[in-house]
């Protein structure tokens, strides 16, 4: 197999839950993601017991603050040694940038983590943003804005539906990343999420990365759910 770009979203309370679950992926090479839950409950110790495993990491925080402290918190957080961090992109231009400076002054080695900005969540849709929010753009306007803002900022790409990956490409290039939660076989409950697709459609839609949580933790076999799904997105 390539480097993997699906990042299995590790929904888990503990730390042993984590382990059990990685065992079963022996010899592979995978990149997770670690939320909130788990890095709260579980502390920097998580972050340990994985990359000992062997697995790349994209630590899920969505960091939203003021800039000063959006800098200090990706300069504690580089320290780590994962390999994606984001933030949330509403937080502004100047935010995403003090995002990035944390992360140069905090980089353990040559190179920092990928940093990556949630526009909107694939949980809200037009009827949220209207009458909620008080976002009177259409969805795909406000996230393609929001992508702008964080390219202008120095990111590297965003966390975006897979429905507004291709137009965030084709204005803003391949090589800026569309990192795309929201995916689902097509035998699967979409639970709380609003703008799903398969991972052959994120394929389609020029997905970089797709991440998968339930789809594959929850399967009977993880394993062949995952080889599913990785030949599904990254299969010739």
């Amino acid at each position: 197999m390539n480097e993997s770009r699906i990042c299995i979203a590790l929904d888990f309370k503990t730390k042993s839950d984590v382990e059990n679950f990685l065992k079963q992926f022996e010899g592979e090479s995978l990149y997770v993601k670690v939320g909130m839950e788990l890095f709260y409950g579980e502390g920097i110790e998580i972050i340990k017991m994985i990359k000992e495993m062997g697995h790349k990491i994209f630590l899920d925080l969505k960091l939203h603050d003021i800039p000063n402290t959006v800098k200090s918190a990706m300069r504690q957080l580089a320290k780590l040694d994962v390999d994606m961090v984001n933030v949330h992109a509403s937080g502004g231009i100047e935010m995403m940038k003090a995002a990035i400076e944390g992360l140069e002054e905090g980089k353990t080695s040559g190179k920092r983590p990928l940093c990556i900005a949630v526009t909107c969540l694939t949980s809200l849709d037009q009827d949220v943003l209207d009458n909620q929010l008080l976002i009177h753009e259409p969805l795909e306007n406000v996230v393609l804005k929001w992508a702008e803002n964080a390219k202008a900022a120095g990111l590297d790409g965003v966390v975006c539906s897979p429905l507004e990956s291709k137009i965030i490409h084709d204005h803003l290039g391949k090589e800026f990343l569309t990192v795309t939660p929201g995916i689902r076989l097509a035998s699967d409950n979409v639970n709380d999420q609003k703008r799903v697709t398969t991972p052959a459609m994120a394929k389609e839609l020029t997905s970089s990365y797709i991440v998968v949580g339930r789809t594959i933790t929850g399967s009977q076999d993880p394993l062949a759910t995952y080889k599913k799904v990785y030949q599904d997105f990254q299969g010739e």
